[in-house]
């Protein structure tokens, strides 16, 4: 891969997860403030699950057989910068709710195309791979620290407002353009005849013959049910205690994220795929726990230290799952097995935790005021009831084996 090629490749991925992070993160702090209700804000967030699990049908459809994956991209990314700014526009429910569905459709096809463009111009992807996406978490950084520090300082309350998102679209609106500047990726499959069971790749399904395949799936499921809160409500959270700067302060996660991507390999060699999922896990416990306890004094720490947990709770739960399902699936279903944890973990496991998040905040919300610790302590148990779960049932012998290949 030439150093051009390298930077085109770069600028693309900062700026798709840019798009993403500058409206995911305070989307829930916005609606609170126009008076959506906590299972509004999580249907808001719900759209993005949802799209992800309709995200393989369009890419299998249409982006693998007819047409190069820069100008797909480029057009969704178009129309969605048209879509979100009207969303930006909405504050009535229905008409906001299917602006924000109709966006995350156009988005969610695109973080597979942004993938496909960077594999199909890299000679070694495992080596030149990580050197790429790490722009993306980058991206994401910048996304919070210009609504904190750059918006900030021209608008009162900005992650209150509507302006992080109009910032998203005009970020979709470069990313739009920029795309149809990028090397050529041919569909990969013009002329091939599919099936639903190739796109949703549940061709792995027979993995789930094997016990500790199917009690990784489920295990994988359930936490994301706990995993979504985070996502939809942190942010308003540390808005509604009273914490400054927060998007910027939050963008801590994706540093750390970037910080244990590196020594993961380190900790694998040690800890093996169990010890990796489940280290993943009771982060995550771990990281409720101090959200619950937390506060702006004397544990204001708690509250960092939950923030920082990201890097732990998202690499080795995320990306040591994504090792193990290429371990343990044969080469010729790999690409199947992956998508179909995807769809597991980001599609069905995501939306129930989301829809579930929305309802268990207005349940703890009285007056307008939202009993915090109640609400954290809620998925903390859960997540610790999953990594117990998973302790006791879990035991795969290939997992070891990719342990082995790995030293």
């Amino acid at each position: 891969m030439s150093k051009k090629v390298y930077s085109q490749l770069s600028i693309m991925m900062f700026l798709q997860f840019f798009v993403w992070g500058a409206w995911a993160v305070t989307l829930g702090t916005f609606l609170n403030s126009i008076n959506f209700s906590g299972d509004n804000i999580g249907n808001a967030y719900l759209t993005t699950w949802v799209a992800a699990i309709f995200s393989p049908f369009f890419i299998g459809i249409v982006a693998d057989r007819f047409f190069s994956s820069e100008k797909v991209m480029g057009t969704l990314h178009l129309i969605g910068a048209v879509v979100m700014y009207f969303a930006a526009e909405t504050t009535a429910l229905v008409p906001f709710i299917l602006l924000m569905l109709i966006f995350n459709l156009c988005y969610m096809p695109t973080l597979a195309l942004v993938n496909a463009i960077s594999f199909n111009q890299m000679e070694s992807p495992d080596k030149e791979f990580p050197k790429v996406r790490v722009w993306g978490t980058l991206g994401w950084i910048v996304a919070g620290l210009v609504i904190s520090f750059v918006l900030g300082g021209f608008f009162k309350n900005v992650e209150a407002t509507a302006i992080p998102m109009k910032m998203a679209a005009a970020a979709s609106l470069i990313m739009g353009l920029y795309s149809f500047s990028l090397p050529n990726t041919p569909p990969k499959d013009a002329g091939k005849k599919f099936t639903i069971s190739d796109i949703l790749g549940l061709k792995a399904l027979k993995l789930m013959k094997e016990r500790s395949f199917l009690v990784f799936t489920l295990s994988s499921l359930l936490i994301c049910i706990p995993l979504a809160f985070y996502y939809s409500f942190a942010n308003l959270f540390f808005n509604n205690i009273g914490m400054e700067y927060v998007a910027a302060k939050q963008s801590l996660g994706q540093m750390s994220e970037v910080l244990f991507m590196l020594v993961m390999p380190f900790f694998f060699v040690r800890l093996g795929v169990k010890k990796m999922l489940l280290v993943g896990m009771i982060a995550w416990v771990v990281r409720y726990a101090m959200f619950a306890l937390g506060d702006l004094g004397a544990n204001v720490w708690m509250l960092y230290g939950g923030i920082l947990l990201h890097g732990i709770c998202y690499d080795f739960f995320f990306v040591t799952g994504q090792i193990y399902v290429d371990k343990v699936a044969g080469i010729e279903i790999r690409a199947s097995a992956q998508g179909f944890i995807a769809l597991v973990t980001y599609g069905i496991g995501m939306s129930l935790g989301t829809k579930l998040a929305g309802k268990l905040v207005d349940m703890n919300t009285a007056a307008g005021i939202m009993d915090w610790p109640t609400i954290w302590w809620i998925p903390c148990i859960f997540a610790a009831a999953i990594s117990l779960l998973f302790l006791v049932t879990f035991n795969d012998k290939s997992a070891d084996k990719a342990q082995a290949q790995i030293q």
